[in-house]
């Protein structure tokens, strides 16, 4: 296998990502994540995906691929780029697999789904987010491919590992996530959507806005997986959140949860009749 050594560190320090989970009853998953990309890289906003199951996600125009979105199983799933020392010589596109794992049902099923692919050796540094009601993971897809369970309350990551503590930014993130207890979704997206806009105090400082010339955040999304569909947040800023207003894309996640629902629903009552036909012969 060709692998090349990865000398510019900007194409590997992408992506911010904090998931709240299962600290809050009524909203088990929160999440705030900021994007850093190309500024020319085109981009379309969030938008239902066709095909089974519906996701709600961002799309990347030049991969085809997402870096953030939510099935109607009420599964997240977000990625953040790795920095790694090596890299395959053509990486097949993280944000496809990221698009991929929007297809599965449960996020164990996602996780099983992530580390096959990741063990193939086609794909950059990359780590993923994957969580439902039932469970939530990190998967590092580094040198050395691995499945962590998010642990209940705040989690972070970036381009290293979960919670690192060698990585300023989330150290930031995480110092400034903590001034307040975060025990309600309103507060948390509060919170979150000033924290996620702050930029960098001084130059070599970490930020949670990252701003250079050719690169830096291009979209921060915040979110709110409830209990209940009606209950459901999607928030997403098409830029830089410190300029950029977050636009409300909730009634499109509404939309796919209740979808959702109603199909489980009508499976599970076909399984019951089909289950007391058979006790009846």
């Amino acid at each position: 296998m060709n692998f090349y050594l990865t000398s510019n560190p900007k194409l590997s320090n992408m992506c911010l990502l904090a998931i709240q989970y299962k600290s809050v009853p009524e909203a088990p998953i929160l999440v705030a994540a900021n994007r850093e990309e190309f500024y020319d890289r085109p981009t379309l906003v969030p938008s239902i995906q066709s095909g089974k199951p519906r996701a709600l996600c961002g799309i990347d125009q030049q991969a085809g691929g997402t870096w953030l979105g939510v099935n109607q199983h009420g599964m997240f799933v977000g990625a953040c780029n790795r920095r790694v020392m090596n890299r395959p010589m053509v990486p097949r596109s993280r944000g496809l697999l990221c698009r991929e794992l929007l297809r599965a049902s449960t996020a164990r099923g996602a996780v099983d789904q992530a580390m096959e692919a990741l063990n193939a050796d086609q794909y950059d540094g990359v780590n993923f987010v994957v969580a439902d009601a039932e469970s939530g993971w990190v998967i590092h897809g580094g040198p050395d491919v691995n499945a962590q369970p998010l642990e209940e309350g705040l989690n972070l990551i970036g381009n290293m590992d979960l919670n690192d503590p060698n990585d300023d930014r989330v150290k930031l993130a995480h110092r400034l996530l903590t001034l307040q207890s975060l025990d309600s979704a309103v507060k948390f997206l509060a919170v979150a959507s000033k924290v996620f806009a702050r930029p960098s105090a001084a130059p070599g400082r970490p930020g949670m806005v990252v701003q250079g010339n050719e690169w830096g955040t291009v979209s921060s999304t915040l979110l709110s997986l409830g209990l209940k569909p009606r209950d459901a947040i999607f928030q997403y800023a098409d830029g830089a959140p410190n300029n950029a207003k977050f636009e409300d894309y909730s009634p499109l996640l509404r939309d796919i949860l209740s979808r959702g629902l109603r199909e489980a629903r009508t499976k599970a009552e076909a399984a019951a009749a089909l289950q007391q036909q058979e006790q009846a012969t």
